[in-house]
């Protein structure tokens, strides 16, 4: 039987969970997903796992939350005040903002709080702070041309 090997491309079926067993990513809702191992699409301790396998191989990988988002930053939750934010923005809590920082990068702001004068916003990734558990199904290996 064909091992995955770098440069492959794999087709896998996964199911990504929070460590209190939260599921956050299927692919029973987003179909199987293909990935180049060796392109880094998807997390390093994942597609390390995945060359070796062989099609029809399960596994479990737990991903530390340093190794995954990285560890919750208090830092990032902003308040910005309203009249920084577009005339036209009617601001939710869930939505979210594409903001410039001071060094001309964006990042990403989800609201989380809207009060009369400013909106509070988290810069942290939605899943920063949380170990994650891949189970991984490999269903299909395509070798390297």
């Amino acid at each position: 039987m064909q091992n995955a090997k770098q440069g492959d491309t794999v087709i896998i079926d996964y199911c990504v969970r929070k460590g209190d067993g939260t599921v956050v990513g299927d692919t029973k809702e987003t179909g199987p997903q293909t990935i180049k191992l060796g392109d880094g699409a998807i997390f390093p301790q994942v597609e390390q796992k995945l060359g070796g396998m062989t099609v029809g191989d399960q596994e479990t990988i737990a991903i530390d939350c340093e190794n995954a988002f990285g560890a919750r930053r208090e830092e990032m939750v902003v308040d910005i005040p309203r009249q920084n934010l577009p005339a036209e923005a009617d601001p939710q809590p869930g939505m979210v903002l594409e903001a410039q920082q001071q060094d001309g990068s964006s990042i990403t702001l989800h609201i989380v709080a809207v009060g009369e004068d400013t909106v509070k916003a988290d810069g942290n990734h939605p899943l920063a702070g949380e170990d994650l558990s891949f189970d991984v199904t490999l269903r299909e290996i395509k070798d390297a041309a």
